[in-house]
């Protein structure tokens, strides 16, 4: 019997050594930025485009990958005997959902099952991780699928901003309201709600907000993520408090990439976390 694969979009921002290593298929998205267009890419290839983010006039925009991305994939693993588990990026925050749905459909629909994770980032990476473990247990498809049907409710995931000017350029706020909250030092804290981020506080100050994100973990979370845009020094500082009022969790700092990040803008702080 075949075994069974993962397939997952580059939002969760898994290594691509790590990617390898556990025979992950990572199907990128794709940014349009001042003429040119680009995979998103691994951890550790974004600094170039969050440098040209800050220096452009323009704003980039993203588009899913297509269902043709998909079917390539998968057709692959189901000749060679796998079945499949395609996990992805939010549906509400990306059309990533629907294109693998749509491939699925296509090649082999008994043999590919596609998960809406509801979520991205650190917490799309670690519902991967834990479709892992879970595949190595069992090769029952649909057992597997039901079980991270739960897990994905078990996480969330809050952020806040260094600037307001990236949520002006995306269309999130009115020049008035950027420079108003800017000059006042304004900090939105944005979460991740039924898999759409809502603006849900704001409070003045960065070091603020970030504090106010913490205050609002459960107790119970076991898994913990900082991510981060070109600020992995801050990064640093915050694990040092998660990790005092979350001695039991793991704690992980992990970076934000162009499809994510640009909304948001270089030195943006998130915070993820899987409750147990």
């Amino acid at each position: 019997m075949g075994k069974i694969k993962i397939v997952t979009d580059s939002t969760a921002y898994i290594k691509k050594e790590y990617a390898e290593l556990k025979g992950i298929e990572i199907v990128p998205l794709t940014i349009h930025f001042e003429g040119d267009v680009q995979e998103e890419g691994y951890p550790g290839e974004f600094e170039s485009f969050f440098e040209k983010l800050k220096e452009s006039e323009s704003f980039p925009t993203t588009s899913q990958p297509s269902a043709g991305s998909f079917a390539e994939v998968f057709r692959e693993l189901v000749e060679n005997g796998n079945e499949v588990i395609a996990i992805t990026i939010s549906g509400r925050l990306s059309g990533t959902f629907g294109s693998a749905s749509m491939a699925a459909q296509m090649i082999a629909p008994d043999k590919i099952s596609v998960v809406d994770s509801r979520t991205t980032a650190a917490n799309l990476k670690v519902l991967v991780e834990k479709l892992l473990e879970m595949c190595e247990e069992t090769d029952d498809r649909k057992a597997v699928v039901e079980a991270i049907e739960k897990e994905k409710k078990k996480t969330g995931i809050s952020l806040t901003v260094e600037t307001l000017d990236y949520l002006q350029r995306g269309g999130r706020l009115t020049p008035s309201q950027a420079f108003l909250g800017n000059l006042l030092k304004v900090k939105p804290i944005i979460e991740l709600i039924d898999g759409a981020l809502e603006p849900v506080d704001k409070v003045r100050g960065k070091k603020k907000a970030v504090g106010r994100m913490i205050e609002g973990i459960p107790q119970n979370a076991e898994i913990l993520s900082i991510c981060h845009i070109l600020s992995e020094d801050e990064a640093k500082e915050y694990m040092e408090v998660l990790r005092k009022a979350f001695p039991d969790a793991r704690i992980t700092i992990e970076e934000l990439g162009p499809v994510i990040g640009a909304h948001l803008g270089p030195k943006a702080i998130g915070i993820c976390y899987c409750t147990n």
